[in-house]
């Protein structure tokens, strides 16, 4: 990964991707493919591939863009689930296991972070005006 050094007050602090670098965070079930819950284990291995989600996925990619997969799935579905990324031709930087489930997420970093919804579709991203929370100053 490039990352950039980055020197606040004279102290190093986490570093930053260049901007016009993405590091995407993105969901297995559901928004790559058939929604399967841990639940049903045994369909993980037959999820038919969201072929929109494949090719925006690895357009990212070789755009020097960072995938990581981040799902609900448990660490015991980790070889199935690595399995079938490598089936369907994913390219992709890392697997994060073990999201909580039930959605409503709230993320809080230090980082800038963008949510976008996935609606039944892969397309180009567009620019949106919405309403957040944000923590008070």
């Amino acid at each position: 990964m490039q990352l950039e050094d980055k020197i606040i007050d004279g102290h190093k602090v986490s570093p930053v991707l260049p901007e016009d670098v993405k590091n995407y965070l993105i969901d297995i079930d559901g928004t790559i493919c058939d929604d399967i819950p841990n639940e049903e284990p045994e369909r993980m291995a037959t999820a038919q591939v969201y072929p929109d989600a494949l090719e925006t996925l690895n357009k990212w990619y070789a755009q020097g863009h960072y995938i990581t997969f981040f799902t609900s799935r448990v660490e015991e579905h980790r070889d199935v689930t690595e399995v079938w990324l490598k089936k369907h031709g994913f390219k992709y930087h890392g697997l994060l296991m073990g999201k909580p489930r039930g959605g409503n997420y709230h993320w809080v970093d230090n980082h800038i972070v963008r949510a976008t919804r996935f609606d039944g579709k892969f397309t180009d991203l567009v620019e949106k005006q919405v309403t957040i929370q944000v923590f008070e100053k």
